[in-house]
């Protein structure tokens, strides 16, 4: 008589979270559905006219026709690079000062009242400084784009190195971490949460900070696509590059969401 082997359990979990991925996705998506309905109702009824909001047809045509031309791809393409680049350094400024202010009490006395104070400078007032002082090519706007992703990566660097237990830094000392090494080898993989969403919020500013320059001294991006628009009568290019500024920021949030996940199991 022959006796088989046992059947491996099926995880009863798995689809269940399956189900509820996908409810959340349905349920995220329906209030985009119910304004594109809005949108379309609107227009049909004539509640404003075509000049003041397209058709959503309108603005696929124009997306269509943009495309056509390599005009659509340039501008997504030219602002996704500057606010990559932009992101990157002022997320890693951040992370120095942040670090350096958190760590040592006299750098946060002497840096930390100018820091914040030129925090609540507004995106727009950089713009014709730095345009006085760089000039009017591609690095004033990532410049820009810099400082809009400094703030948030710096206060929660800076707050999440406050906030840590000062035994972490007497064991990384016994174990040889001094300087540099402690921050990067010991502190800062303490504070990776707070510094993943740290960095989702820069990068949403990073977006912020991009539309202010482009639509000030630009000739192509997005930001330009939007001035541009208003400028000939093309409310649907304004649309569609409002909607593909959002669509933009929100994949990039998603991607970074992905990351604060993977860093978050296996900290558990």
């Amino acid at each position: 008589m022959s006796v088989s082997a046992p059947e491996r359990p099926v995880a009863a979990g798995a689809p269940a979270a399956r189900r509820a991925g996908s409810g959340r996705w349905l349920l995220g998506a329906l209030v985009p559905l119910a304004l594109l309905a809005a949108w379309q109702l609107s227009s049909s009824l004539g509640v404003f006219t075509v000049f003041q909001l397209p058709p959503p047809a309108d603005v696929a045509g124009a997306a269509q026709e943009m495309w056509r031309t390599g005009a659509l791809q340039l501008n997504i393409a030219i602002s996704t690079q500057r606010v990559l680049l932009g992101f990157l350094w002022g997320a890693g400024l951040g992370v120095v000062l942040g670090g350096l202010t958190g760590l040592l009490a006299v750098a946060s006395r002497m840096l930390g009242p100018t820091i914040g104070a030129l925090r609540a400078v507004p995106s727009l007032a950089w713009v014709p400084l730095l345009s006085l002082w760089i000039g009017i090519g591609e690095t004033p706007k990532i410049v820009l784009v810099a400082i809009g992703a400094f703030f948030p990566v710096y206060t929660t660097v800076h707050s999440a190195l406050s906030h840590l237990d000062p035994a972490l830094v007497e064991v990384g000392r016994a174990y040889g971490r001094n300087g540099v090494r402690l921050f990067t080898e010991i502190l800062l993989p303490a504070t990776a949460p707070s510094l993943v969403s740290g960095l989702r919020l820069a990068l949403a500013q990073s977006w912020l900070f991009l539309v202010a320059a482009e639509i000030i001294s630009s000739s192509i991006g997005l930001g330009y696509q939007l001035t541009n628009g208003q400028n000939v009568g093309r409310t649907d290019q304004m649309l569609l590059a409002i909607i593909l500024l959002a669509l933009l920021g929100k994949l990039s949030d998603v991607l970074l969401g992905l990351v604060e996940q993977r860093v978050k199991r296996n900290r558990s």
